[in-house]
């Protein structure tokens, strides 16, 4: 239940990042507040997060081959996530590759 709990939170996150994304210059925060950001930190941000869920899953195995660790699903889990989130990373990645390359043959 816990596990399913967990997806459900960070579905919830996705969407939030999302939604920021296509809000524009002028995002609000969960606290409350408006902060100014724009594309660059919005990827920063992305960059993070997925930063974080690799070192989660890879503590996760290293835990589990300590021995603290029993649930196998949750450690697999934890890795699919991870292969997840960086093959999103990359594909992003690569769709803004190509656009630079598009925009830089616009000019010649």
């Amino acid at each position: 239940m816990a596990l399913r709990q967990e997806v459900l939170s960070r579905s919830q996150a996705l969407q939030d990042v999302r939604a920021l994304s296509g809000a524009g210059a002028a995002a609000p925060i969960p606290n409350g507040s408006v902060q100014a950001g724009g594309f660059a930190e919005a990827l920063n941000g992305a960059l993070h997060d997925v930063s974080a869920v690799q070192k989660r899953s890879g503590d996760m195995q290293a835990a589990y081959e300590r021995g603290e660790v029993t649930d196998i699903a949750t450690v697999m889990l934890a890795r699919q996530e991870a292969g997840v989130a960086f093959e999103a990373t990359l594909q992003v990645r690569n769709k803004l590759l190509s656009a630079y390359q598009d925009i830089m043959r616009m000019g010649s």
